[in-house]
């Protein structure tokens, strides 16, 4: 018989398991980071174009968005500590076959085992953290888990860019299979004391989980050049129907059945409700900053990869510095202040962004990178705090999902807008009716990209207003 742990002991394994945590949050963003600096490279070596590599990082996305919050769940009910170990693994199986990758079909299909482990590591991960700290805390979980995060952000650059330019772009795959196994290592370590899973209700919303990544594939497949091409414009508007006809079906489901995948009650408070649409609406908007700005740094302004990834730190150390500044803040002085401030920087950024030239010096961009670095810091982290905060601990794995779902949506739609509206600008400004981004036209390039930054900067007003919504103190 395996005798309880002592009141050391535990907090020793609680310590474990907040470190492993954190590994993971680090490994998801090392990969999301070093995937993005490493786009121009891919759709080259792959013989894609723009559109077509962009789906390697929707795919991603995707299994995020539609998983999430099925993962947080299972983590509920089976542990969260197991459901994060079997992520891991996910994690660095996808790695390893993404390196090995021949094609882009290849790439986006092991993107999206990559993303399933994502969705577990970030689910499970950010739960056994907030678990792991002492009741109050919830901001500076909140922080540590976005510090960590902007860690593998930081990371991630400059190796990206420093394997390419003297190694191999499948190196930058490659690099992430060895963390990924010690991850799973300490899930084995720590497991006896890791924190207990759900004793309620251990049901689990399948049918709802169908149709959420239905509806996850359908929105993207709205949003999605190619897709626009290949079908046409009258099959777009049967989609959109179709998309309209699942969501009905889904929201029917869910508020009938005993125990939904989401429980649609949570989005009537108001913190909830408001801060799933501020947080949607500006990730979407640093999404489409951090895929654009790639392009224009490599193909406009020619830069190499190894500096770009230098100049993508910047909004890495900020964001590292500050997220647990925010999430000490948060639960001092409330969430208010903190989610208008951040909204105010990222506006600053896509203004940055809309008066940049073919010719500007890349200090300018530097500083949009560091203003959205700063905006996000603040506002990312303030308002998961407080929408977290706002529910009971029972719940808080399902959360997260939903919050890390709406964090992978905003990033899986803005990467698609960014798309969309490139293409439109591009098709206006070079008169062509079927052009499609092309960064080697600098001038029209780079007028498409202006317009879209202010695009960015009207949808940012919508995240403004929320915020103002929530009261000074949660």
């Amino acid at each position: 018989m395996i005798s309880p742990l002592s009141t050391q002991d535990r907090d020793a394994v609680r310590r474990l398991v907040l470190i492993n945590s954190v590994l993971g949050v680090i490994i998801a963003g090392i990969s999301t980071r070093v995937f993005v600096i490493s786009v121009p490279t891919l759709a080259a070596a792959l013989h894609t174009d723009m559109l077509g590599i962009s789906w390697a990082l929707i795919v991603y996305q995707m299994a995020g968005i539609g998983l999430g919050v099925i993962c947080g769940r299972l983590g509920d009910i089976h542990g969260h500590h197991r459901t994060y170990g079997i992520g891991m693994a996910m994690m660095a199986l996808g790695s390893l076959l993404c390196g090995f990758s021949q094609n882009v079909v290849q790439l986006i299909l092991f993107r999206f085992v990559q993303g399933v482990g994502g969705a577990m590591i970030q689910s499970s991960g950010r739960t056994l953290a907030f678990k792991a700290m002492p009741t109050g805390s919830e901001g500076k979980a909140q922080g540590l888990m976005a510090m960590s995060h902007q860690l593998g952000f930081f990371l991630g650059p400059p190796i990206g860019g420093l394997i390419i330019d003297w190694m191999h772009w499948r190196g930058i795959f490659f690099l992430l299979f060895v963390p990924g196994l010690v991850g799973v290592a300490l899930c084995f370590i720590n497991g006896r004391g890791a924190p207990a899973p759900l004793t309620g209700s251990r049901e689990i919303d399948y049918r709802g989980a169908v149709l959420f990544i239905l509806l996850t594939v359908i929105a993207t497949l709205l949003f999605d050049q190619k897709v626009a091409r290949a079908v046409g414009t009258g099959q777009e508007i049967l989609l959109a129907a179709v998309f309209a006809a699942v969501f009905w079906i889904f929201l029917t489901h869910e508020k009938r059945v005993a125990s939904p995948m989401i429980n649609i009650g949570i989005f009537s408070m108001p913190i909830f409700a408001y801060g799933s649409v501020g947080l949607l609406l500006s990730n979407i908007n640093q999404s489409l900053t951090t895929f654009i700005t790639p392009f224009y740094l490599q193909d406009v302004l020619r830069l190499s990869p190894s500096f770009i990834g230098v100049l993508f730190l910047v909004p890495s150390v900020f964001s590292m510095v500050l997220s647990p500044v925010s999430g000490a803040l948060t639960d001092r002085i409330g969430s208010r202040v903190l989610l208008i401030l951040g909204v105010v920087v990222l506006m600053t950024s896509f203004v940055v962004g809309a008066l940049l030239r073919t010719d500007s010096h890349w200090v300018l961009s530097a500083i949009l990178l560091g203003l959205a670095g700063i905006g996000s810091a603040f506002f990312n982290t303030a308002s998961q705090a407080a929408m977290i905060r706002a529910l009971p601990k029972e719940q808080w794995g399902t959360a997260i999902g939903i919050i890390n779902g709406i964090f992978g949506l905003g990033q899986m739609l803005g990467i698609s807008l960014s798309g969309i509206l490139l293409t439109w600008a591009f098709r206006y400004y070079s008169g062509v009716a079927e052009a499609t981004p092309d960064p080697a036209n600098r001038q029209i390039f780079v007028a498409s990209m202006n317009l879209t930054y202010w695009i960015a900067l009207a949808i940012a007003f919508v995240p403004l207003f929320t915020s103002m919504k929530f009261e000074r103190r949660e």
